[in-house]
């Protein structure tokens, strides 16, 4: 059975997308198709903030573009050097917060230690950093432009300080439509489609309805998380499954549940 993901193909160290896999083990056959790009904003005034951990309490991550905006920070020739021998320490000494298991592996990967990774979404983290939380130092919150205001509300209402620092802006994919088509031509129809963020179902859903046609009722629908399921009833959609959690256990979980009923 074909099942449609509508994101960025990313290998583990298997050299194979965690999605991918997981959905093969329950006989599906997934395919990925990126509908977003991402255009880095203000990396110099980042990298400046980064370079002064002793201004702040923390640092908050909440998408994987977050952490790569550092990422591009720290391959600056001089930057890199002043990070392994004394900015990443600094930085450890402080608490990093996170959401979800696949952005805390990439804040792994620059040397810093995460906590909150089993927060689902924005709005769990900003609860388990209020039960925490005591400084009066600013967190720094690296963001895109599209950041849901609940954290930083969430946060303020506890007078928890915040410093949010803009560093990507999200695009649409340039080749959404044409992927899409080359899908639908070779593959027809998908037994069911997950979308990844609310931005993602934006920029895909007119040319999915265009060419689902009259077999777009047959579609399982598929949220990753709770915003997203929104942002799909909010269009109208009818939602057969949110994943649990954002993994690719739960969602494959999920997705099983609802393709193959009989075999939970």
């Amino acid at each position: 059975m074909k099942v449609l993901l509508l994101k960025d193909p990313k290998e583990d160290d298997c050299g194979q997308d965690p999605y991918v896999r997981e959905l093969g083990l329950y006989g599906l056959e997934a395919t990925l198709i990126p509908v977003l790009s991402f255009e880095f904003l203000c990396l110099p005034g980042l990298s400046e903030k980064l370079s002064h951990p002793e201004g702040y309490g923390g640092l908050i991550f909440t998408s994987p573009r977050a952490v790569e905006a550092v990422e591009r920070c720290l391959q600056k020739d001089t930057k890199a050097e002043v990070w392994k021998r004394s900015l990443k320490e600094k930085w450890n000494a402080k608490s990093v917060y996170v959401v979800g298991h696949a952005t805390a592996s990439l804040v792994n990967r620059i040397g810093l230690h995460t906590e909150g990774e089993t927060c689902g979404n924005a709005e769990k983290l900003a609860e388990y950093i209020c039960s925490r939380e005591s400084s009066a130092l600013p967190l720094l919150f690296p963001c895109g432009t599209l950041k849901r205001e609940i954290l930083p509300k969430m946060l303020k209402d506890k007078g928890i300080p915040l410093e949010s620092v803009t560093v990507y802006q999200t695009i649409p994919h340039p080749g959404i439509q044409g992927n899409l088509t080359s899908y639908y031509t070779q593959q027809g129809v998908p037994a069911s489609i997950t979308f990844f963020s609310p931005s993602g179902l934006t920029h895909s859903l007119k040319h999915i309805q265009e060419l689902s046609g009259d077999s777009i009722g047959q579609i399982k629908f598929v949220a990753i998380g709770p915003t997203t399921a929104h942002a799909l009833a909010a269009q109208g959609l009818p939602v057969s499954c949110t994943a649990e959690s954002p993994t690719p256990h739960a969602l494959a979980a999920g997705i099983r549940t609802v393709l193959q009923p009989h075999a939970c």
